[in-house]
């Protein structure tokens, strides 16, 4: 009679069946199993907020397996992810199977490797009960807020608006620095650089300062002349030279929200792909016979904490030395401190064996899985490297009183950098200065006079504060406490998908909606879109799980002032009228006269007649630049293409037909070459991170490909989403014909219907 290990993901099976053995089979739960219902609120607030919790549909024939194999089995394993949302998952597995709470055996594993599964399986814990409330409560929270809230909006905006407990906040501040950017009124300044040279005829630049009372801001043309008439005339003289040799320490290990700002800012990643490809190396890769087949490469890659093992932190100092010599390591190995509120269930992000180099394992990975573990690998390494030395040195040079200043680095000793180099710029200690690598300033000596070969100055403008990014916006809500590691890339993938906000570039932009429903939010439940509130109530989940709150108590105290907001807000919000504005276009619905607005449907936004549905009229959105091409054009009514017929050179243009719109040559039917109308989903490939596009088949029929094709393979004839899988963390697609969502890793089987009650949100 073999054990039972239960795992979330099916891709851990294999690797972790491999570890342990014939005695122990191994099957995966595929995420959660039981969940609040869609169709209703599931909380019995009034006795005792209890959760009415069932079983998740289309998952019934995998509950019969694993209630089967756990009848037959010796023991059995709860070995979910060992986070919160883990920890509830082996709960309701515990619930399902009927297996007593003092009799469940909990393990959890913070590498696949063989080592750490085997050494965990050996010491099985309990359920922890606080960490399952901890989670509890966010969900039942999230769930009263969405399915209170969302019918009070629809009284007033008939759109399908829903609001979210986290989801708002991050709206609200996107919504916050757009005002800012709007509001910003740019501030002349003004720079003064002068090009001297030394006696021996060595030049180098130095940059206005200010005097010997210390910084001045040239704010006009004024200034600026009244600075360039003193020291036209005059001489520039080295006033001092200050070298110093400082200490660069290098970065701490990956958290999940650095792990995912370096990757935006390094490599391009969205979030959503960062932690699917992180997902993948902490799962397991198959590295071949020569390094032991399959391999889990990282530990857990939700984690907000900076400690590393001591079996850890000995390897690396082992490779280090091996690989850089004695003199690369610290007398001591280093300890991080981790920001206030962390927790620290697990270590930071770092890779399972040091001596697995990226370069050795390349071939067995797919190009996104080298660059992620590239830089997990460097960053950790690093991390237990020797500080680097910078030479640092800062001349001041003087004219009429005025101070002109040049500072720079050399590095004197690699260090760490020998391996990787943050991508935060180096400041001398106490100086506003940032210093610029290897600049080049020539030896000087303090009174020396210098030769001035030129003079430059010029006119600047303050910038408005820049919009937010997916790192820079992650960055923003952990520095405020908002949302934790496992909720960041599902925060931006919820209001993107819900419309509140769009990608433009790298940026973020509110949209309409999402400004609109923030104005609604923050003038009736202001409570929910505060970033104190929001932080604090993450503070109380921690305590939750420290066992030092009651979950119940939290809910309570919560409900309590919600339910106040929620009978103001329904007496208010009913009696306004507010509706989403709506872009309007050139275009004229020639139906009825009216000028058409920009919708957006299923394949992107086309152009339909605001008098819907009296008038029906549509027409798909051409660019701007081809909405002003010529007045024969404009006379046919024809869109015409930026591209020419491959067969006849003719003009293309725009037409439409049951199947969807097309490029056809303007001389047809003597020509009868067609071109495919393509049009961009905001989704990212699943395969490379390119964008997503619509073709044609041959039979004129949808389907789904990437812009890079054919680099890039991927095909699909279900239409990708920006929804992630709740149990493997893959995308899911819309099932082509039907309203199902799918997951995209097959062996996944979660799947679940895609026209739900509009108050699911925060799901």
């Amino acid at each position: 009679m073999a054990n039972l290990v239960i795992v979330e993901s099916p891709t851990k099976v294999g690797p972790i069946k491999k570890y342990l053995g014939s005695n122990y089979k191994v099957i995966a739960s595929k995420g959660h199993l039981r969940d609040l219902p869609k169709s209703s609120l599931g909380i019995d607030i009034e006795n005792g907020f209890d959760a009415h919790y069932i079983n998740i549909r289309g998952k019934g024939d995998l509950i019969k397996e694993i209630k089967k194999e756990a009848k037959s089995a010796k023991k059995v394993f709860l070995a979910t992810d060992p986070d919160r949302e883990g920890e509830a998952i082996a709960w309701h597995l515990a619930t399902v199977l009927g297996i007593p709470l003092e009799k469940t055996l909990r393990v959890g594993f913070n590498e696949i490797t063989p080592t750490v599964v085997k050494a965990s399986i050996k010491e099985p814990r309990n359920i922890d009960m606080n960490l399952v409330n901890s989670q509890q409560t966010r969900r039942l929270l999230d769930r009263i807020v969405g399915y209170k809230i969302s019918p009070l909006l629809w009284k007033t905006v008939k759109s399908g608006l829903s609001a979210g407990r986290v989801q708002s906040v991050a709206t609200r501040i996107l919504v916050e620095r757009e005002n800012e950017i709007s509001a910003f009124v740019p501030v002349e300044y003004w720079t003064v650089e002068a090009e001297l040279q030394n006696a021996d005829g060595k030049s180098f630049t130095v940059r206005f300062y200010g005097d010997e009372d210390g910084k001045i801001r040239l704010g006009s043309e004024e200034d600026t002349n009244n600075v360039l008439s003193a020291i036209k005339n005059g001489e520039f003289n080295v006033k001092s030279i200050k070298k110093a040799d400082k200490q660069k320490l290098p970065a701490p290990p990956f958290t999940t929200s650095t792990l995912q700002q370096e990757a935006a800012n390094k490599l391009g990643f969205q979030s959503a792909r960062t932690m699917r490809v992180a997902q993948e190396l902490y799962e397991g890769i198959n590295l071949g016979s020569e390094f032991g087949g399959v391999q889990g490469l990282i530990t857990y890659m939700r984690t907000d904490s900076l400690r590393i093992s001591d079996e850890a932190q000995a390897s690396a100092r082992e490779f280090i030395v091996s690989a850089y010599g004695e003199e690369y390591v610290p007398e001591s190995p280093r300890k991080f401190k981790a920001n206030k509120g962390s927790q620290d269930a697990h270590e930071a992000i770092r890779p399972s064996q040091v001596e697995l180099l990226p370069t050795k394992i390349r071939k067995a990975l797919t190009p996104d899985q080298y660059k992620l573990y590239k830089l997990i690998w460097e960053r950790f390494v690093a991390s237990q490297m020797q500080s680097a030395r910078l030479n640092t040195i800062t001349a001041d040079v003087e004219n009429s009183g005025y101070i002109f200043r040049a500072s720079g680095y050399s590095v004197a000793f690699q260090g760490y950098m020998a391996v990787h180099e943050a991508s935060e710029e180096v400041r001398s200690q106490g100086d506003e200065v940032a210093l610029v690598k290897d600049i080049r300033i020539p030896a000087l000596k303090k009174g020396e006079s210098l030769l001035t070969t030129g003079i430059n100055a010029e006119k600047h403008f303050t910038e408005a504060p820049p919009r937010y990014t997916e790192a820079s916006l992650i960055k923003f809500l952990e520095e405020k406490g908002i949302g934790r590691p496992s909720t960041y890339t599902p925060i931006i993938t919820t209001i993107i998908a819900r419309n509140y906000v769009r990608r433009d570039g790298k940026v973020l932009l509110p949209t309409e909606l999402g400004t609109l429903t923030t104005k609604i939010m923050e003038e009736n439940f202001s409570d929910i879109v505060d970033y104190k509130f929001t932080a604090n109530m993450e503070t109380k989940l921690d305590k939750i799980e420290d066992g030092k709150l009651e979950y119940i108590d939290v809910l309570s105290s919560f409900w309590k002032d919600f339910k106040a907001d929620l009978e103001r807000a329904d007496q208010k919000i009913g009696s306004e009228d507010i509706k989403i504005p709506v872009e309007e276009t050139d275009i004229i619905c020639e139906k009825c006269g009216a000028k058409m607005v920009v919708r957006t449907g299923k394949f992107g936004k086309f152009a339909a007649c605001p008098n819907f549905p009296k008038c029906r009229n549509t027409k798909p959105l051409a660019p701007k630049e081809e909405e002003e091409k010529s007045e024969e054009k404009v006379a046919k009514k024809e869109i015409i293409a930026d591209f020419k017929c491959e067969k006849c050179g003719s003009d293309m243009v725009l037409r439409n037909s049951r199947y969807g719109s097309f490029f056809a040559c303007s001389k047809y039917p003597e020509c009868k070459f067609i071109k495919t109308k393509t049009q961009e989903l905001e989704v990212p490939c699943p395969k490379c991170g390119g964008k997503v596009i619509t073709k044609h088949g041959r039979n004129k029929s949808v389907f789904y490909s990437c812009v890079n094709y054919p680099a890039c393979d991927f095909s699909s004839w279900d239409m990708p989403t920006s929804e992630i899988c709740p149990d493997c963390g893959k995308m899911l697609f819309r099932k082509k014909g039907k309203n199902l969502l799918v997951c995209a890793e097959k062996s996944c089987g979660y799947k679940r219907e895609c026209e739900t009650l509009k108050t699911e949100v925060d799901e």
